[in-house]
């Protein structure tokens, strides 16, 4: 019939019509950026294995401090018995102890996050989740200190100054084009996706 209707076309849709799907961010080089999700479940994987670790020694040693500080209560029936306690005695030593501890937390967080990181661009958590940090120049190699960069402005300057730690990991939602934190930009690297 030259005058019907034009028949119906389920074909695929002509060229530049329809919904597309964004364009995979990648990196300098060409491999494509981790995203958000990936890298806060990487960040939580490494948290919880080198809080753990922090616990399982921290624990036994503050028992130890607290069970060898505190004063021996006797009886109630005592008669004799007159409590005292000097609070110089306790706290001076517990917080040396809470000192100690701190220091040995950054040399943990150091070793962990710097040395780690260094040797193959990943930590435990981004091997599982298969991310990788990369530096932002296209065949740069990783180095010990732009892997001490990183660590200087996440965990140094994340204790010093109130909320950074939450603004340096968000900054990744909304920095364009390669989804950077602030540790990844002051250290000039992108974390990337490691194929499987």
């Amino acid at each position: 019939m030259p005058g019907g209707p034009a028949p119906a076309y389920y074909g695929p849709p002509p060229p530049g019509y329809g919904w597309r799907p964004p364009p995979v961010p990648v990196a300098p080089d060409g491999r494509p950026l981790a995203d958000f999700g990936i890298r806060l479940l990487s960040h939580l994987i490494d948290g919880a294995i080198v809080g753990g670790i922090a616990t399982v020694v921290f624990l036994p040693v503050m028992f130890i401090f607290v069970f060898n500080v505190m004063p021996d209560f006797p009886s109630a029936a005592d008669p004799s018995y007159t409590p005292t306690f000097d609070p110089a005695e306790f706290f001076i030593p517990f917080l040396l102890l809470e000192l100690g501890f701190f220091v040995l937390l950054f040399v943990a967080y150091y070793v962990y996050y710097v040395e780690m990181m260094y040797r193959s661009g990943q930590t435990v958590g981004k091997k599982l989740m298969k991310i990788k940090v990369v530096p932002l120049e296209p065949g740069a190699v990783l180095t010990r200190g732009i892997a001490a960069k990183r660590y200087l402005i996440e965990f140094v300057v994340g204790i010093i100054v109130p909320f950074f730690t939450y603004l340096d990991g968000l900054w990744q939602l909304w920095d364009k084009p390669y989804q950077q934190t602030l540790h990844d930009k002051v250290a000039k690297t992108v974390v990337v996706k490691v194929a499987p």
